[in-house]
């Protein structure tokens, strides 16, 4: 779409970001981790972890729901991780 102003480009898988919010010694996040790796990879998407015993704002808002996973900043699950549905929210 040459010529076409970004605002009005359509998204792409790689445009997304996924965000893993866990903790050390997690066996959870270590679960959700590899879902995540394993879709991100096969969908050539963006990820990253954040450590929620080194952010107050973090700890405070999803302690009791570790691990969860954002997609582009908002609450996509907690606790386990489906990769349909993980895939399915990164390119649907």
């Amino acid at each position: 779409m040459a010529g076409m102003s970004p605002f009005f480009r359509s998204r792409t898988q790689r445009d997304h970001l996924v965000t893993l919010i866990r903790k050390p010694g997690c066996h959870l996040c270590d679960d959700a981790q590899a879902v995540i790796e394993k879709v991100c990879g096969d969908l050539g998407v963006r990820w990253e972890q954040k450590d929620i015993t080194q952010d107050p704002d973090l700890h405070a808002q999803y302690w009791e729901q570790i691990p969860v996973v954002l997609v582009d900043g908002r609450q996509h699950t907690f606790w386990r991780v489906n990769e349909d549905r993980l895939r399915k929210a990164l390119t649907g």
